[in-house]
């Protein structure tokens, strides 16, 4: 097959091997170019000259996307039903992998790959400064949710490997924890200069995440559902292999081990925030686009596809195992469903500690290049500035978490908006402003479906900002992040 190539506005036949397609050999702006390649108007990307392998790549996405809305998958299934929960998340899934292509495509014809870059291409300055915001105020939000569970995980398995009950203590105090984790742990992967680097630690931490995800799997096979529970109570010291459930301050008997196929409870308004937050990795998509050995828009398009259908699998098959452990009885976080004198889940909850915090270095990057875009868009790279950046960073989300003590409203509210931007409403515009008029009009296919995806994430987002607003006003603020 062949595709064409843009030469002089028009495109001219060239075998499939360059690996560049129409839209990424546009004419560019000479303030995104530094050069033409054999005197062709090839799209000649000007930011960093990446090395890092395709399968590194694919963990770095893949670390990226998967994040502490896993928790919550169980409990947005028993808010939906199997069928509905199921459509909602291959849409979601679909809808995301169709943004990255809609991004590259945009990077294609910018000639650099920042998020940024983009903005400012499509509405100036004004464009520049609202995706830098949007980046800053979403991964900000997820970073503070991964050092939450930190905060309320790390002091309960302190004393479970311990096996002592104290509150005294100062290595049980959540505060203290994020502190020595962030400057033992996070900062120093925080203070490496490429993202690839990061490749081996996300490798790492989506094996804690598959344990998290098999013990899950085994845990259906040897607990018994709350309700099953009461009736052979009697019998549970003669079967120490199954364990009970811990039970919800919400919890009903009467559909507790029944499993809905179809169902909408109010808490299903937090079912599309949850997808959304769970999916997004899009702040992150172009910086690894950016360090990838060999790079074109196909080869990134497969590392985005590859990671998006893993992630999918893992948050497909533990929402489906969790919810029919616990059915109706699921807590809205899963690992607080299961018992805390538990040694696996003891084990599980480690390995979920060890996998959010690899992430937290991952989620930091882009907000760090949005600084750099936003304050210092023409300065070489230095140290001083890189390692500063991260340590301010590091310190307001210490701050946030712990002087806050409960923001999960915070993070509904963020799922609601910034998710919904990143994932349908900046790729969609970025698109329909980026992609020149000759080769692509407003009323073509491509533009078309673009500003319908840009308003479907408009709609999600009306719908869930006011569902929240809703179960706010009734009193029940159950949400969580990414």
């Amino acid at each position: 097959m062949e595709l064409d190539k843009m030469v002089n506005g028009h495109c001219e036949k060239r075998s499939e091997e360059d690996g560049f397609d129409c839209l990424e050999n546009v004419a560019e702006r000479e303030e995104f170019l530094s050069k033409k390649t054999n005197d062709k108007n090839k799209t000649e990307f000007t930011d960093f000259v990446g090395k890092t392998s395709f399968g590194m790549s694919i963990f770095n996405l893949s670390n990226a996307i998967m994040g502490s809305g896993i928790l919550g998958l169980a409990y947005a299934m028993s808010n939906t039903g199997i069928i509905l929960f199921l459509i909602l998340i291959v849409l979601i899934a679909i809808l995301s992998a169709y943004s990255i292509h809609l991004l590259l495509k945009s990077a294609g014809v910018v000639g650099i790959r920042a998020y940024e870059q983009l903005g400012y291409r499509a509405f100036g300055s004004a464009g520049k400064i609202l995706a830098a915001c949007v980046i800053t105020v979403h991964n900000i939000g997820a970073m503070s949710s991964y050092l939450f569970i930190v905060k309320m995980e790390l002091p309960s398995v302190i004393k479970g490997l311990l096996d002592k009950e104290t509150n005294s203590e100062w290595y049980v105090n959540g505060g203290y924890l994020i502190i020595i984790v962030s400057i033992s742990v996070i900062l120093p992967l925080a203070l490496m200069r490429h993202l690839g680097y990061l490749g081996y630690t996300s490798g790492f931490s989506l094996t804690c995440m598959i344990f998290f995800l098999v013990a899950v799997i085994y845990k259906k096979f040897v607990t018994l559902c709350s309700m099953e529970s009461f009736s052979i109570s009697t019998n549970t010291t003669a079967m120490p292999h199954l364990t009970t459930t811990h039970t919800p301050t919400n919890y009903t008997h009467s559909n507790t081990c029944e499993a809905k196929l179809i169902t909408l409870t109010p808490q299903a308004a937090y079912t599309i925030p949850i997808l959304a937050f769970a999916f997004v990795c899009h702040p992150e998509v172009l910086p690894i686009y950016t360090e990838l050995k060999n790079p074109s828009k196909k080869r990134m398009q497969n590392v985005a596809n590859i990671s998006i259908l893993a992630m999918f699998v893992m948050y497909l098959l533990t929402a489906i195992f969790g919810y029919l452990t616990f059915y109706g009885a699921v807590n809205d976080e899963l690992l607080k469903s299961y018992s805390t004198d538990d040694t696996l889940m003891l084990c599980v909850r480690l390995a979920v500690l060890v996998a959010v915090t690899l992430t937290v270095p991952v989620v930091l990057f882009p907000i760090r290049r949005a600084v750099q875009q936003l304050l210092f868009p023409d300065k070489p790279f230095h140290w001083a500035r890189h390692i500063a950046i991260a340590m301010v960073l590091l310190t307001l989300v210490n701050i946030l978490v712990i002087f806050v003590p409960d923001i999960r409203d915070i993070f509904g509210v963020i799922g609601a908006t910034s998710a919904p931007s990143l994932i349908f409403i900046l790729p969609g515009i970025f698109y329909i402003r980026i992609v020149p008029e000759e080769q692509e009009p407003l009323k073509s296919r491509p533009k078309i479906q673009a500003a319908m995806f840009a308003a479907l994430g408009f709609i999600f987002m009306v719908m869930s900002i006011t569902s929240i607003i809703i179960q706010w006003v009734a009193g029940d603020s159950s949400v969580r992040g990414h």
